[in-house]
């Protein structure tokens, strides 16, 4: 167990001047010393059929509240549907043009005293939205060839989109992966129906300094994603794949953003905020942010969601 004043130490925190949240982002990227670990957590909003405006106000308020490090942009707006066939597509110049509004705000109000990231799901989710799981996994079985297609259509779409996420002042993309798991598609099925689409998503805003990886199943293939990607993070859930930290540093060099439970986060102590937070970074190293594996629940109190800044204050 590393002791409060141990880790304070090893940070090099004790008399360390205040840094701001972009420094403490900018230095776990370098994996230099820092007051403290950079943190986020997130929750959906529920916005989706309301103008882009109110989706950025209620995430300015979100970040002003709690303190974040880090602003990770939820993105629950729809993917245009087709009057025929869902997979019958055309490419979008800009599929989610709320979303893009919503950033342009963001960006402008935080007026560069913290990073935003956009959050992009991947285009074989985006499928799933247009129709169900259950209606993809039929159309890869009868009719691959249109599956592959289709999400060629959303992935040259979302490339668009991302590209304007970035043009409006995002500093990466959150490309969430949720199908990179047994329970969702075996490995041979990931790597033909989504791998290269999410590589190519990636690739087309490399330069962004903060891709992140979101990796989430409590069996991701983990393994797949160390090395070769355009991506400066990953976040993944260590209680639900029970993958400790240390376990996939001996792997992966880059930036890590885990730690927390998003699961039990409403039910988390003080004390076993602190625990996990302080457990995982003597694991990841000064390449970390502290973060839960996905979103934390969204009925969770102010008063539950102000004890990791609590915590994190000393």
């Amino acid at each position: 167990m590393v002791t409060r004043r141990q880790f304070l130490l090893a940070a090099g925190a004790a008399g360390a001047p205040r840094l701001s949240s972009r420094e403490r982002v900018d230095r776990a990227l370098r994996g230099a010393e820092v007051d403290r670990p950079p943190f986020t957590f997130w929750h959906h909003f529920g916005l989706e059929k309301f103008p882009g405006e109110r989706h950025a106000r209620a995430t300015l308020a979100f970040h002003g509240k709690f303190g974040t490090d880090l602003v990770k942009v939820m993105s629950d707006y729809l993917y245009p549907k087709p009057a025929g066939k869902w997979y019958e597509l055309k490419v979008e110049s800009n599929p989610f043009p709320e979303q893009i509004q919503a950033l342009r705000i963001i960006h402008d109000q935080l007026d560069g005293r913290a990073y935003f990231i956009e959050t992009i799901f991947n285009s074989y989710k985006v499928a799933e939205k247009l129709s169900s799981d259950k209606e993809v996994k039929r159309l890869m079985r009868e009719d691959p060839r249109a599956l592959l297609s289709a999400i060629e259509v959303i992935n040259r779409s979302q490339i668009n989109h991302a590209k304007r996420a970035i043009e409006a002042g995002a500093s990466g993309i959150f490309l969430a992966i949720a199908n990179a798991d047994p329970g969702v598609l075996p490995a041979g099925g990931y790597a033909k129906f989504s791998e290269p689409f999410d590589r190519a998503l990636l690739d087309a805003v490399r330069s962004a300094p903060l891709n992140t990886l979101h990796l989430h199943g409590d069996r991701v293939y983990l393994d797949r994603f160390y090395r070769g990607w355009p991506a400066a993070v990953i976040n993944y859930s260590v209680h639900g794949t029970d993958v400790p930290v240390g376990e996939v540093r001996r792997h992966y060099g880059g930036v890590l953003m885990c730690g927390l439970d998003e699961r039990n986060f409403r039910s988390l102590s003080e004390p076993q905020l602190r625990q996990q937070w302080q457990s995982a970074q003597s694991s990841a190293g000064r390449r970390f942010i502290l973060a839960p594996g996905c979103s934390v629940p969204n009925d969770a109190t102010d008063a539950e969601l102000r004890r990791l800044p609590k915590v994190l204050a000393g």
